[in-house]
């Protein structure tokens, strides 16, 4: 007989092998591929997967969790700090706004204002999961709009603790305790005996110990393990904490991803930090994975078609509310426009805690079963129609807004430079610099809207965009100008942006950035005129020390290093015609490697090693 459980694990499996990739491959995103995958599997299409799609979704919600504690790695407290503005002051007036407007309606139409209320808290929320994910999928988490997205995301999920306690008291009738916990996960029912101060202090001694202990007591723990060499064991403690994490939060009924968060932010100056990011990041993937594909499965599609209109007027007016909510605050932030449609875009949907609080609501008789059931759905349908909503802002809107900036800047400009740059990050930046230094004028392109503010400064011009983009190029002087360079931080962008040049703009010389071999030839294929890989001199020279270390005099050390490159960029251009055939490339490389070994052998017979000494002592301007 074939095991229940195993055969819906082999479902769910199966179902995000299958729809991911192929989404991914149509350019629709991970997030969407798991969403359609759920619908197609579940109880209202194929029928694969029954009605207890919730209690997966409660298990795979450890998925958003981890995906909160990991967060938590890469926020530094003082990075945290300098955010305050953002959690505080944009996070609160989008909670505060869209709860009035949302309360409003739902009183004129009918309801009691205590369910309108509640109503209007619980839509204010969005996805973290589908946002974060979606937003990390795309590069954009960095940028300033991704930022101030992210912030937004943590207030809300801090406001989810005063929510969960003020729900009850918004209760249309008295109520008796309610049994077996719910399935909220927040554990209300194993502290409803204890006096408010009493639970005030336990909730602040398992925070406080949550950061005493992530501070002092989890290192010499890590440290221990790490000695042992024993993978499993570190990836066992890092999960034994996140997971103790969790059941502590619900044990006082606060949130387990809230938990996790600070336990992360206490982590990110751990010297085991990247360990443990790279170990818990495989966990997280696959449960935020089986938590999209559940919500695709819940969708109740009788419901919708007995209600369709109903239906898709309260998921337009959710998405609509929010979504201007969202661009209001920004101009009130002074975001510019493209960042500030991105950041509206991102946010305007339900989020997946609304699962949790609207049953909380109706288990309280604060929202109506009947409401509740509708709602729900809305939620789903709303996270469903996200990642759609980054392709709308991605193919339409940002390149509207780039185009009406490109048009307003071509007014303006009164020269046109000999140098584009298109990425200007830790790559671009240097090359920027030098060329300024030599006078040389460059034209920036970038699609980062804090670091464009910061770099115009600088009195670089700089354009908002797709650097691929015919007109983008066209508006930032590429028919004039004399050489690109591309420095993008994204391979496939860089190829895009090498495709479009070659084709609209073949007399533009091209340099540029290869992050390894394989990139480097297929810039090359592509008929780039001069490649550098990021990290090859930078990684040249290290060995240069080592060998010096080695007790290799520094001349023989730098002519070696010299003697090697060389040999490896005529091996690199000879190898390129092999690329492609595993064969014929091991081959030639094999003989090419015998050939450098034997030309170092050589080279080493004929130094004069006399005056190895002044390279090793401080220059003296008297001999």
């Amino acid at each position: 007989m074939i095991d229940h459980f195993l055969f819906q694990v082999f479902i769910y499996l199966v179902a995000a092998v299958v729809s991911v990739p192929i989404a991914k491959r149509l350019g629709l995103g991970s997030v969407l591929g798991y969403l359609i995958a759920g619908v197609i599997i579940g109880p209202f299409v194929l029928k694969l997967v029954g009605q207890d799609t919730e209690d997966v979704m409660h298990f795979a919600e450890f998925g958003v969790v981890l995906m909160l504690f990991l967060i938590g790695l890469e926020l530094r407290p003082a990075l945290l700090w300098r955010l305050k503005k953002q959690i505080l002051g944009v996070g609160s007036s989008q909670v505060a706004l869209t709860t009035a407007i949302i309360f409003a309606i739902a009183y004129f139409v009918g309801l009691q204002w205590k369910e309108s209320l509640a109503i209007g808290l619980i839509l204010a929320l969005s996805s973290t999961a589908i946002v974060l994910q979606t937003l990390s999928e795309k590069g954009l988490l960095k940028t300033q709009a991704g930022r101030n997205s992210f912030s937004v995301l943590l207030f809300q999920d801090i406001s989810l603790i005063p929510i969960l306690a003020f729900l009850p008291l918004l209760a249309i009738a008295a109520v008796e305790s309610h049994s077996g916990g719910g399935h909220d996960g927040y554990g209300t029912n194993y502290v409803e005996k204890l006096e408010s101060w009493q639970l005030v202090l336990l909730i602040l001694f398992i925070v406080s110990f949550i950061i005493v202990g992530g501070r002092f007591l989890s290192r010499p723990v890590f440290k221990f393990i790490a000695g042992t060499n024993l993978r499993e064991i570190f990836i066992a403690f890092a999960l034994f904490l996140i997971v103790g994490i969790t059941l502590a939060m619900q044990f006082v009924g606060l949130s387990p991803a809230l938990g996790t968060f600070l336990a992360g932010v206490v982590l990110a100056d751990s010297e085991y930090r990247h360990a443990i990011e790279t170990d818990i990041e495989p966990f997280k993937g696959l449960l935020l994975g089986l938590f999209f594909i559940s919500i695709g499965a819940s969708i109740n599609f009788n419901l919708l078609f007995n209600n369709a209109e109903l239906i898709a007027l309260l998921l337009f007016g959710l998405i609509v509310i929010k979504f201007f909510v969202l661009l209001f605050v920004g101009k009130i932030f002074k975001f510019n426009n493209s960042e500030n449609f991105l950041f509206s875009f991102a946010l305007a949907q339900g989020g997946e805690f609304a699962f949790v609080l609207f049953s909380f609501a109706s288990q309280n008789n604060v929202v109506s079963v009947e409401n509740t059931q509708v709602l729900i759905l809305v939620v789903a349908l709303s996270m469903l129609l996200t990642p759609l909503m980054f392709i709308i802002n991605e193919k339409f809107v940002q390149k509207s807004l780039n185009k009406k900036a490109d048009d307003d800047e071509e007014v303006e400009i009164e020269e046109n430079n000999p140098v584009i740059i298109a990425g200007f990050g830790r790559f671009g930046q240097i090359v920027g610099r030098f060329l300024h230094a030599h006078e040389i004028g460059t034209t920036v392109l970038d699609h980062d809207a804090s670091q464009i503010d910061l770099v115009r400064r600088f009195g670089y011009k700089v354009y908002y965009g797709d650097s691929s983009s015919p007109d983008l190029l066209r508006a930032a002087g590429a028919e004039e100008a004399k050489l690109f360079v591309v420095a993008i931080d994204d391979k496939e962008k860089a190829n895009e942006t090498v495709k479009t040049i070659k084709k609209h703009f073949p007399h533009l010389k091209i340099m540029a950035r290869a992050f390894d071999r394989s990139h480097t030839y297929e810039l090359l294929h592509e008929g780039v005129d001069n490649v550098r890989r990021e990290t090859f001199d930078s990684a040249l020279q290290l060995g240069i020390d080592a060998l010096v270390s080695m007790g290799y005099p520094k001349y023989q050390a730098s002519r070696d290093a010299l003697t090697f490159k060389h040999h490896d960029e005529q091996t690199l251009s000879e190898l390129a015609e092999h690329w492609g055939d595993e064969k014929k490339y091991i081959l030639h490389s094999n003989e090419r490697n015998k050939n450098l070994l034997q030309i170092l052998r050589e080279d080493e017979k004929g130094i004069d090693d006399s005056n190895d000494h002044s390279w090793e002592r401080p220059f003296d301007p008297e001999e």
